[in-house]
């Protein structure tokens, strides 16, 4: 029986972990990369830094995004929050 908690307690915590990558996601007018990646790179920003964009769409509203800095100084869209400007 002692041997089998500890087995249990970590498969639990390992049952929420995933290798699996979460599906990109597509830029949308207002994007940083919507038509392709921007002309200017990213060259005094460490690998690895977050750059965020905020924006209005095309029914008013409020969009942020988040963008990770590759290796090769292209951006990689991660996170895209989309709301009303002023939340109730």
């Amino acid at each position: 029986m002692k041997a089998l908690l500890p087995a249990l307690f970590a498969g639990v915590l390992l049952a929420g972990c995933s290798s699996a990558d979460t599906p990109a996601l597509d830029p949308i007018p207002g994007s940083i990369t919507y038509g392709g990646q921007p002309r200017t790179k990213l060259t005094k920003s460490p690998v690895g830094s977050a750059v965020y964009n905020q924006f209005y769409n095309g029914t008013g509203q409020r969009v942020e995004e988040t963008y990770i800095l590759q290796p090769d100084r292209s951006l990689k869209l991660v996170r895209r929050v989309v709301g009303p400007d002023f939340p109730d």
